[in-house]
Order: structure tokens, then sequence, then C-alpha cells
């Protein structure tokens, strides 16, 4: 599915439920926040993104703990899970995701190749998913892929919601 196409998908999801959604991006460089901002009317559900390429600016922008990069990488679930919550403590959002990944064509070890690519959502006071997958292809098809299964995971993730005046909160 097209970016763009799927970025509007998750607009509709987010306005129906009031929601709002700030993303935390660091192998995609601010293209999951260039898809959704592509999308007219996007300022209505998408509160901010932060793009913290080093490992400095996943500390100072979004608060990840030094031992989390330490123990684990910046291209770990646990580090994208810590980039995820704070995406939501740093925003007025009340979801958000996380990408953290190696989109090459450098930069792989045995344990993380090439391809390999975190993710996390969160919700303000409920659920958190964390996810990894190994992508395939050159660096801009990791990253086009990375920016769909991103968005596809909120998508995931506000299904089934209650929505905004239903009764169901």
């Amino acid at each position: 599915m097209e970016l763009v196409a799927l970025a509007e998908q998750v607009g509709n999801a987010l306005r129906r439920q009031g929601l709002m959604l700030a993303v935390a991006e660091s192998c995609t460089g601010g293209w999951i926040a260039q898809a959704l901002t592509a999308v007219p009317g996007s300022s209505h559900w998408f509160e901010r993104g932060f793009v913290t390429y080093s490992n400095t600016a996943k500390l100072e922008m979004l608060g990840v703990r030094p031992a989390a990069l330490a123990d684990h990488g910046a291209v770990s679930e646990a580090t994208a899970l810590e980039m995820a919550v704070g995406a939501l403590a740093h925003s007025h959002a009340q979801v958000a995701l996380a990408v953290s990944g190696i989109a090459g064509p450098g930069g792989g070890s045995l344990d993380k190749p090439v391809g390999t690519v975190c993710f996390a959502w969160a919700r303000q006071g409920g659920v958190t998913r964390v996810e990894t997958q190994r992508l395939a292809g050159d660096r801009e098809a990791v990253r086009r892929q990375a920016v769909a299964v991103a968005l596809q995971g909120v998508l995931d993730s506000l299904d089934g919601e209650p929505q905004v005046g239903d009764g169901r909160h």
C-alpha cells in the first residue's frame, strides 16, 4: 500500500477516536512524519515528531535511559519502547510509535544484520507493544518498509478501541 494512503488511514482512525499521534524516528529519519503530514488536515491528529538519529538525541529529546542503550543498544526493543514512551512523555499525544534500526548498507552484525528494525507502539495509560522485523532490500527499501510497518502498527493498535462518544470509554 502506498505510504500516504496508509497515513490517511492512520489519520482517519486517530480522528475517529479523538487521539493525537507522536512519532520517534531513528533509521527512518523523519519519513514517517513526512508521510503523515502529506495528508491534508493532519494537524488535527499528528502532534509532533522526534528525529533522534544519534544516541545523544535519544537521551536528550526522549529521556531514553543510558542503561538501555548500554545494555541493549540503539537497535533494540528495549530502546524502541523507551523512545515511544518518551515521545508520549515529551508531547501532548495519546499514541506514539518509535522506530530504530539498521538500514544499511553497513552497520550490521551477526546478531543484528542490516535490515533489523525495532518498533514500539505506546498508548497513554494503556497498551504498549514492541516488535522486531528483518526487512529486505537496500537502504531505501528497508526504510520504506519500516515506515509502512510503523504506520500499520498504529492502525492495528487502534483497531477495536473505543471511539469518542460511543460510550465505551
